[in-house]
């Protein structure tokens, strides 16, 4: 099984690389070769004895793109894109990596398996729940309207149209995972929107202050890094009869308000730790938030057999023992 990875320098590129690596398998079957591209290099993972070949490139661009299809992978896991505050400030930007390089890596493809019926890859999207748009019902099914209100979920549905037709046409065996939140991010805060969701968690489980820029009620619906590692995994395991003709899926996850993260956190590190969130409304932020999906429907998905964490307190404790060593900083 050779797998491909672009976006692999990322956080859940990075981490689907090692889990792959570490499992020297992929989709039930042994793995024998791993290739790795993304815009900056791909850390290179341990475990795994065979041929691993990390690339730095942009992989939206038409030209490597046909490089990566010529290697004739048998799993391609299509991670890179920009997140969505990113993609809402620079719109070229956003579609050229999110709408094109989706566009450029299925068409490499398609002029691969022209040359041989033959090849036809397992093809796993990282989409995402911005596909969808207010106003919202109380929970949103597989089957609800996809109206983006903004650029990232523009560019993320065209994609998912994209990968369903040339799945259709069978040039490609597609899968579409629309994340949910994935929290708690590792690192620095980054460009998201939703970074908070994160930073509230993240930053005073090692002492330091965290920024709240919307309100306790604000609720969303969420999933760790592992979980989503593990939907990737799950959806290149799948078959096209399995998935029947919407492959396109919502994932499932723990649905919490922001005041129910907090009480999670403190459930976990106590008031020490809860003190060091500060309020600093934002109300660009709180109008960003105020457009996207809340809860989910994610019926087809469970009875697909994707798994998520049961409440936030088990995603906090998969951050403190995948990112902080086991146990909380002194």
């Amino acid at each position: 099984m050779h797998v491909l990875i672009s976006g692999a320098a990322g956080m859940i590129g990075s981490r689907l690389a090692a889990r792959i690596a570490r499992e020297g398998a992929c989709a039930g079957k042994p793995l024998t070769r791993l290739t790795l591209t993304d815009v900056f290099e791909p850390p290179r993972p341990a475990g795994f004895d065979g041929p691993i070949e990390t690339r730095t490139e942009d992989s939206s661009s038409a030209a490597v793109a046909a490089e990566l299809a010529s290697l004739r992978p048998d799993i391609i896991f299509h991670l890179a894109a920009i997140i969505s505050g990113e993609a809402e400030r620079d719109f070229d930007k956003g579609y050229r990596i999110n709408l094109d390089g989706m566009r450029n890596l299925l068409e490499a493809v398609r002029q691969e398996s022209m040359k041989n019926d033959a090849y036809v890859p397992k093809l796993v999207f990282s989409s995402s729940s911005g596909i969808f748009g207010a106003p919202f019902p109380p929970a949103i099914s597989d089957e609800f309207h996809v109206t983006p209100l903004t650029s990232y979920g523009a560019q993320k549905a065209i994609g998912e149209l994209l990968l369903a037709d040339y799945s259709r046409r069978g040039f490609v065996d597609g899968v579409g995972i629309r994340f949910p939140s994935i929290v708690i991010r590792p690192g620095k805060p980054n460009a998201s929107a939703g970074g908070f969701f994160s930073g509230i968690i993240r930053e005073p489980l090692q002492g330091l202050e965290a920024l709240l820029p919307v309100g306790d009620d604000v609720i969303f619906t969420h999933a760790s890094p592992r979980s989503a590692v593990g939907f990737l995994l799950h959806g290149a395991s799948l078959s096209r009869e399995q998935l029947g003709p919407r492959i396109n899926l919502s994932m499932p996850g723990v649905c919490v308000t922001v005041g129910e993260q907090i009480e999670a956190l403190r459930r976990i590190a106590g008031d020490k730790a809860v003190k060091l969130i500060r309020r600093a409304p934002d109300p660009a932020a709180a109008d960003i938030v105020k457009g996207w999906p809340t809860r989910f429907d994610a019926h087809r998905a469970l009875s697909l057999g994707f798994k998520a964490e049961q409440d936030f307190d088990e995603i906090i404790r998969v951050h403190i023992e995948d990112d902080l060593g086991g146990h909380l900083p002194n």
